[in-house]
This record gives C-alpha cells, structure tokens and sequence, in this order.
C-alpha cells in the first residue's frame, strides 16, 4: 500500500507510545521515531530512516513534535 494520505502521529499515551495513523488506516502504536519509520517501510514508503521522519513534510504531529514522547498532563 503506497501512502497517498497524510500521516498523522498522536498525543503520547499514559505509557508513551503513540497512536499512527495514515489516512483511514491504523499503522501501530509506535515508542520512537524508528518504530515510524518501520510502519512507513510497510505501508510501501521505500527507504524511510528516523531522520526523515523528524522531518518530513508528510507527518503531522499532534500533542507534541517528534521529541515527545513522555505522556502529557492527565495521564498518569
């Protein structure tokens, strides 16, 4: 599957992970930039590294940029 939409990352969870999700379509629940640019490698976005997934134009960060990863107020 070729991304087509947007990838969007969430706000951190009570845990830290964070929800990732392209278009319609869940992709996991990733603990740092590697596990993103796993999910994109699988969804058919070729060569994908953690420098590209700080910065890439295609990820919207929600709840915080791609350094966020501890869990905001109200969890825990």
């Amino acid at each position: 599957m070729a991304l087509v939409h947007p990838v969007v990352v969430y706000p951190p969870a009570a845990d830290g992970g964070r929800r990732v999700r392209a278009g319609d379509h869940f992709l996991g629940m990733a603990y740092g930039l590697l596990d993103i640019a796993d999910f994109l490698r699988e969804a058919g976005m070729g060569e994908v590294d953690e420098a590209y997934v700080a910065s890439s134009a295609l990820i919207e960060w929600r709840g915080g940029g791609p350094k966020a990863w501890e869990p905001g107020p109200g969890h825990g």
